[in-house]
Parts: C-alpha cells; sequence; structure tokens
C-alpha cells in the first residue's frame, strides 16, 4: 500500500508516525506513546532501551531474556540469579572454575582483575577513590593530607612536596627556602662597624 505523504509506520502498533511524535529506535519509529518495554510495559527512552532484531525492551528484561543465564548472572548489585535458563530448553554445566576452591593460592589474581588499594604515605593504610586526594605524585586520605609541620589542612593551590612529606607553603619556605640577608631570616651575626 502507497505511503500518500504520511510518516513512516510504528513499530509498536503499525499506525502512521508524524514527526512530532516520531522516536527513532534500531531504524525503526515509534510513537512516544508506544515506546515501552515488550516484557513490562515500562515506558523506555534513549537510555533505558535495549533493542533485540524488531523488539524494544528496558535493560532488565532485555538481560532476563537474552542475557547470560545461570548462577552469578544477576540484574543490578548484589543480586545472585539462580535462573539456570531451563524454561527456556538451556542446560546448566557448572564450569571447572567455579568448582575450584573460593580461596585463590595466587592474590595476583585478585589484584590484577580488581586492582590493589593504593596506601597512604602518612598512616600506612588503604586509600580508596572516595577519600583519594593526589600530593606528590602520591595518594593521600583527604584527612591524612596536610602539613606535616603545622598541621594545616592543603588544596592543590597551597602545596609543596620534599622527601615523600607535604608542606604547606608558608612552613615549606621557613623550613627549606633560601635563608639570608634579604629573604627574612639571618644566617649569622652581622657586626655593626663604628
Amino acid at each position: 500500500m502507497p505511503n500518500w505523504g504520511g510518516g513512516a509506520k510504528c513499530g509498536a502498533c503499525e499506525k502512521t508516525v508524524y514527526h512530532a511524535e516520531e522516536i527513532q529506535c534500531n531504524g525503526r519509529s515509534f510513537h512516544k506513546t508506544c515506546f515501552h518495554c515488550m516484557a513490562c510495559r515500562k515506558a523506555l527512552d534513549s537510555t533505558t532501551v535495549a533493542a533485540h532484531e524488531s523488539e524494544i525492551y528496558c535493560k532488565v528484561c532485555y538481560g532476563r531474556r537474552y542475557g547470560p543465564k545461570g548462577i552469578g548472572f544477576g540484574q543490578g548489585a548484589g543480586c545472585l540469579s539462580t535462573d539456570t535458563g531451563e524454561h527456556l530448553g538451556l542446560q546448566f554445566q557448572e564450569s571447572p572454575k567455579a568448582a575450584r576452591s573460593a580461596t585463590s593460592s595466587n592474590p595476583s589474581k585478585f589484584t590484577a582483575k580488581f586492582g590493589e588499594s593504593e596506601k597512604c604515605p602518612r598512616c600506612g593504610k588503604s586509600v580508596y577513590a572516595a577519600e583519594k586526594v593526589m600530593g606528590g605524585g602520591k595518594p593521600w586520605h583527604k584527612t591524612c593530607f596536610r602539613c606535616a609541620i603545622c598541621g594545616k589542612s592543603l588544596e592543590s593551590t597551597n602545596v609543596t612536596d620534599k622527601d615523600g612529606e607535604l608542606y604547606c607553603k608558608v612552613c615549606y619556605a621557613k623550613n627549606f627556602g633560601p635563608t639570608g640577608i634579604g629573604f627574612g631570616g639571618l644566617t649569622h651575626q652581622v657586626e655593626k662597624k663604628e
């Protein structure tokens, strides 16, 4: 049937979609009101849509339907899915890796995969991303990012480092800066001539 000047056909309802109400996904046009998950009917947008062939789903339903199946493949943080895929005709096989002991004899495998947390030079404890401040090329806790002499809290504008320690600019200038006449301090006694 010819398309007499109307828009494209909606991928869900097959009716004409005009420009003002058009959402495009995977080369197909949809009405704004028809752009919802084909499984749970949740409204979708460009950040929540997942397309499979001619069907559109929210990311959760897409993962349940087309994602990996078996123990350990959950949807969301801290979730353990025990769905083996039997209802989809899939057979669950335990991998040889899962049969091994949970404690690894080689700790470098863990650190290579997840990264070892860096240590704070001041307190020696682990520094995590949420509390990390870089200074002198090393990671510091926000609470440890202080002058070694006066204890003043430091910022990127007033920090200096020497031999792995952090100092405010004032303490650094007093202790490690130039000395002598004209530099705010005398290094030797000047005798008066009469």
